[in-house]
């Protein structure tokens, strides 16, 4: 009887195969999820030599604030999130301006002059949620969203899904999206 000490050997060529195999199936079965986040259009960077500063009347200024107990204060009020888009569409399509011919507002006292010089200034304490700072967000969209198609309907006959791109860039001009998170004091 002939004992070897040789151990058995296996033979592995298919197991690349194998291994092959399920890489090309998660790689097909697998999705990749898309980014979230608040798409936002940066300003262009101020060319050099040019002074981009601009003043900006404080009565064009709304200050949403947002504590670190998450309570939503415009301009230094308590107010309620489900008020604010209210308040947004007021303050912003306020028709102070005689020569604003595409308001749609009444004159209010304590609004914009008009669209083109309203601007939001949102300001976040460090232990705000970041769901509060998204339904602000939200908020604020839809304000621009209605009073954008409204201005549409009155001006050009069309809902903002059927409108050209001229039109579009015209509407976006009347209703320019102006929000900064910087304090301004």
């Amino acid at each position: 009887m002939r004992h070897s000490r040789e151990l058995p050997t296996m033979n592995a060529g298919s197991m690349a195969d194998i291994a092959f195999l399920l890489l090309i199936f998660f790689l097909v079965a697998t999705t990749v999820t898309q980014d979230q986040g608040i798409y936002r259009k940066l300003p262009a960077p101020c060319p050099p030599g040019q002074v981009c500063d601009v003043d900006i009347n404080k009565r064009n200024i709304l200050s949403i604030a947002i504590n670190n107990d998450n309570q939503l204060f415009v301009n230094q009020m308590i107010t309620n999130i489900d008020d604010l888009k209210s308040t947004l569409m007021e303050f912003i399509d306020n028709n102070g301006d005689s020569s604003c011919d595409y308001c749609l507002g009444s004159k209010l006292p304590f609004a914009s002059e008009n669209p083109q010089k309203a601007a939001i200034a949102l300001i976040t304490q460090p232990k705000s949620t970041y769901n509060t700072f998204i339904e602000v967000q939200d908020e604020l969209t839809a304000a621009y969203f209605e009073l954008r198609a409204a201005y549409a309907s009155k001006r050009f006959n069309k809902n903002l899904a059927q409108l050209t791109a001229s039109e579009l860039a015209a509407v976006k001009q009347a209703y320019p999206f102006r929000i900064t998170e910087a304090d301004i004091r």
